[in-house]
């Protein structure tokens, strides 16, 4: 099939086109809506991690998702400044963007990353070398990149209809966020009782664990913290924080 194909030879005249970059866009959008998927958002920062990795395999010419010495995808995503929770990629040889598309719809698991409902972002690039074109799609569930007062306002959010007093000075909160295990101690102020941890991209929930003590009737009070990310590489985009319960 076109994707497996293997071309040997020199480089020759290899140029970007982005013209069959957006051709795929409107493509992979057209295919999402005829199977009930969201349309894909443009990411620049997913585009110029894809156009990169497109160079490489027109000089490369045997196409792959990674070659000695590179990074993989979600390293690169990240160098090139997404921020995603899911990432996933396609990669293509074949002579024009719509034979290209239809590739991917063709093989099972190129067509589940086309229409995955869960990405919502795509940067695409074409390069044409070779006489043929090679094509990288990056898709993603992007992340919103939020300050820690932002992070910690929209968790407060989630805590206050359990009735529980939100506390303003969020440091003792943001030191336990930055610390792996232990209650920290509050230096001569109340004490919390219990203290919870956790990292991840969605902001939407608590997890189970904290609402099941909102949910005691124990607690009066609560802080909540946030601190960078603990994650290897940093291709990963979440949040870390930290509530104290009182």
């Amino acid at each position: 099939m076109a994707w497996a194909q293997a071309v040997n030879g020199g480089q020759t005249g290899a140029r970007v086109i982005p013209a069959a970059a957006e051709q795929l866009l409107a493509l992979a959008n057209q295919s999402r809506a005829q199977h009930g998927a969201p349309p894909l958002k443009w990411d620049d920062a997913l585009a110029e991690a894809a156009r990169q990795h497109c160079l490489r395999m027109a000089a490369e010419g045997p196409i792959s998702h990674r070659y000695g010495g590179e990074p993989d995808l979600s390293d690169r995503a990240g160098q090139a400044g997404a921020h995603f929770s899911l990432i996933e990629e396609n990669v293509a040889l074949a002579p024009t963007a719509a034979e290209i598309h239809e590739a991917w719809m063709q093989s099972p698991g190129h067509r589940a990353n086309l229409l995955n409902p869960a990405v919502d972002h795509v940067g695409i690039a074409v390069v044409a070398a070779r006489g043929v074109l090679y094509a990288v799609a990056d898709y993603s569930r992007a992340v919103q990149t939020m300050t820690p007062s932002q992070v910690e306002a929209r968790i407060a959010a989630l805590i206050r209809p359990s009735g529980i007093t939100i506390l303003n000075n969020a440091e003792l909160a943001r030191e336990a966020c930055r610390e792996d295990r232990g209650i920290p101690s509050a230096h001569g102020g109340p004490q919390p009782t219990f203290v919870m941890r956790w990292q991840g991209a969605d902001l939407s929930r608590l997890p189970q664990q904290l609402v099941q003590r909102l949910q005691s009737g124990q607690y009066r009070q609560a802080a909540v913290g946030s601190c960078p990310a603990q994650v290897e590489g940093g291709d990963f985009s979440a949040y870390r924080l930290a509530v104290l319960l009182y």
